[in-house]
């Protein structure tokens, strides 16, 4: 997954490749066979993580979603992450700051979502919409969303420091492919609800969304929590991509099975006899 790292500095969203493929060779259908062979392995990974919390030795992982409306995260969460026990999932969506949350510092609410030991949290949107929505909307002052980027640096290093794994993955489509996604959406009157008359707002908005996303990546892709920029024209890419950086990320945890905490010969017995 190196490919699609961004290295700060030398990630450029101008010269991305939304209909790309980096780092796998082979069809549609290939992917899909991959993604059901790879969504056993992130099961049993998953399934360690939950294990060992049970038994005391908890960490967690947190993957966030951020992207471009119709990008897919929806389907990440119900294709890749339904591949695992979905008692193991902390699933939180970021929508429009309620009135009590605005009340608060930008990451008060974001503290309250993050993962439970033993789980895989996934934020859909997240705190980085206040660097994103809120600069190029004019939400707060430039002072205050340029001081967010070190807020946050400094923020997900000592979720890092506590032993969670941090997984973020930043997704774009052309904004011809989000046309076509969108049209589908109003014309499904089964997806009518997932459109909002904001998404042409932002879609005429999209140079400014584009150079707070290049800032974004510049200045908050870190070695506790790098971005992961995946192109996203293709479905069945961005799915198999996004299982691929969790298993890498579960992986690196060095997960095993959590020995009895019993005498198991003697509870063999037992239940043998009962």
């Amino acid at each position: 997954m190196h490919a699609l790292r961004a290295i700060p500095g030398a990630c450029s969203l101008a010269d991305l490749d939304t209909a790309g493929t980096p780092g796998f060779v082979g069809s549609k259908s290939d992917a899909l066979r991959l993604l059901q062979a790879r969504g056993k392995h992130l099961h049993t990974l998953q399934e360690k993580l939950y294990a060992n919390a049970v038994s005391g030795n908890g960490r967690s992982v947190l993957l966030v979603l951020q992207g471009m409306d119709a990008a897919g995260k929806g389907g990440i969460i119900r294709h890749v992450l339904g591949m695992v026990n979905p008692e193991g999932i902390d699933h939180a969506p970021f929508g429009v700051p309620s009135s009590e949350e605005r009340l608060h510092h930008f990451l008060w609410r974001v503290h309250k979502a993050l993962p439970r030991l033993g789980h895989i949290g996934v934020f859909d949107r997240s705190h980085y919409e206040d660097v994103l929505v809120a600069r190029v909307r004019k939400l707060v002052p430039e002072a205050v969303w340029q001081g967010r980027y070190h807020e946050i640096n400094e923020f997900e290093r000592q979720l890092a420091g506590q032993g969670m794994v941090i997984v973020k993955v930043a997704m774009f489509i052309s904004l011809q492919e989000q046309k076509q996604r969108l049209l589908q959406r109003l014309r499904d009157p089964h997806k009518n609800w997932k459109y909002s008359p904001r998404d042409v707002d932002d879609r005429l908005q999209w140079p400014h969304y584009r150079d707070a996303y290049q800032a974004l990546l510049d200045r908050t892709s870190t070695e506790v929590a790098p971005w992961y920029v995946i192109p996203c024209d293709h479905k069945w890419y961005s799915r198999i991509a996004v299982a691929e950086l969790l298993i890498a990320a579960l992986e690196t945890m060095d997960l095993t099975w959590p020995p009895a905490q019993y005498d198991l010969q003697k509870e063999i017995t037992r239940l043998q006899r009962s």
